[in-house]
């Protein structure tokens, strides 16, 4: 067992298994690189916050996974069958779901620059809310409601000024952000009056997502009281009362012993530390509970996911580092290249070898900043190896891209032992499906 999960251990040959399937066996079924998922560990985060939400809070609500964190048909079918919702960003993400039969009244879509077609687009499929980020995005939804006869639900993003401790480039709820409207400033509160006026959506409540990978339980509470507290200065001042509050997610998850190591137990105690706070900040305020919702997603698949490499080439520079280079890099992750994100790699063929050097696991792309992780332990690596980093779940397929022109890997999930398909491998016809050679460049005979 590693960090925590029974579904992670080294078995009896030394190598790595994830969901009972031995790592150096996917790697030669499936090649490398490979993004592997564990459906059994998805499940239960899923079910802890489904069950913890469904037992501690009087006032109902819903799990929506977040599948911005790693969407594609297979995890909507997971989400749907473990009967929670799911919020998409944008209208590739709104089709996978909607491909995937999910049912539109649990999608929420949110997004801080949604298009005229998104919005037209989530109308259509009859979602159950969106989250309109902008006056500009009320009047589009307001404008593309009226066309179709309808009153569309949605909630107001609104920033209550939490700063969480967290990588800057993810901390979303403070004054000076893209996202919402901040509640210190006065514009939440005069953008809820301009909702009001609108014929054509009906304004359910309001939505706050403080920021991601955040390990301070204080930080959630803060943000759930600053919005009762909203609430109930709007309950005084225009006499809207609020029946929806999202609360978003963030909830951070381990990627290397400098994190803290949750169990699911401790993200339902998350989560119960938030709902106390509604609770008891909602009965101060003399207000009615609202259906409350959270949108875990990081949590969800973050450690349910590892990535497998073949090690290639070792570069030795005397006194100074040895690179170990992989066959992916950044275009199958790009997180260290934007956010310097620390992971925990090992030998998947060699598990319980003992580490003997630092090392930096490089890239085959053509820049100096391809990394995946940097002065990390390792065994004396080998040509040949097969290299796991662990925790990759989250914003690695999500985020994964064709530079210098790679194939996006593969992803499989398995349970008891057995893998299959989720994301098949891209080929180089689909590489250049969509690449156009006009007449005047074609090649004469």
């Amino acid at each position: 067992m590693m960090n925590g999960r029974e579904t992670l251990k080294i078995n009896e040959k030394g190598h790595l298994e994830i969901g009972g399937a031995d790592c150096v066996k996917l790697a030669k079924t499936f090649g490398t690189p490979l993004y592997v998922f564990d459906e059994s560990y998805i499940r239960q985060m899923m079910s802890v916050y489904r069950d913890t939400l469904a037992k501690k809070y009087a006032g109902k609500g819903l799990v929506l996974y977040a599948s911005k964190a790693f969407s594609c048909k297979a995890i909507y079918r997971i989400a749907d069958e473990e009967n929670i919702g799911v919020d998409v960003v944008s209208g590739g993400e709104l089709y996978t779901a909607l491909q995937a039969g999910f049912p539109a009244e649990r999608i929420y879509m949110h997004g801080n620059n949604k298009l005229d077609y998104e919005i037209g687009e989530a109308l259509d499929a009859k979602i159950g809310c969106i989250v309109a980020d902008s006056y500009s995005e009320i009047d589009k939804i307001d404008r593309e409601a009226e066309k179709r006869g309808l009153k569309q639900k949605i909630l107001l993003r609104i920033n209550p000024g939490v700063e969480a401790h967290t990588h800057a480039f993810v901390q979303t709820a403070t004054t000076d952000s893209k996202f919402g409207f901040s509640i210190q400033n006065g514009t939440a509160e005069k953008a809820v009056a301009y909702a009001l006026t609108k014929k054509n959506v009906r304004l359910d409540g309001y939505h706050c997502h403080i920021g991601s990978q955040i390990f301070e339980k204080q930080s959630f509470v803060l943000a759930a009281e600053k919005c009762i507290d909203f609430a109930a200065s709007l309950k005084e001042k225009l006499g809207f009362v609020t029946k929806t509050l999202n609360l978003g997610g963030g909830f951070g998850v381990w990627y290397t012993d400098e994190d803290k190591k949750i169990s699911p137990a401790g993200y339902a105690e998350y989560l119960e530390a938030l709902i106390e706070a509604v609770e008891r900040k909602a009965q101060e305020k003399n207000l009615d509970l609202p259906y409350l919702l959270i949108e875990p997603g990081r949590s969800i698949v973050g450690e349910a996911g590892i990535t497998l490499y073949t090690v290639g080439a070792i570069k030795e520079i005397p006194s100074v580092r040895t690179y170990v280079a992989v066959d992916g890099g950044m275009f199958d992750n790009p997180r260290y290249a934007l956010y310097q994100s620390k992971y925990t790699p090992l030998l998947a063929n060699r598990a319980l070898d003992e580490p003997t050097e630092i090392v930096s696991i490089a890239g085959k792309c053509c820049e100096s900043g391809d990394l995946i992780a940097v002065n990390v332990n390792l065994p004396k690596a080998e040509s040949g190896d097969i290299l796991a980093v662990l925790s990759t779940g989250a914003y690695n397929y999500a985020m994964a891209m064709n530079y210098n022109r790679n194939l996006i890997p593969p992803c499989v999930l398995v349970k008891d032992g057995k893998a299959e398909y989720i994301v098949r491998p891209q080929t180089y016809a689909d590489l250049t499906r969509n690449d156009v050679i006009p007449a005047h460049l074609e090649k004469k005979n």
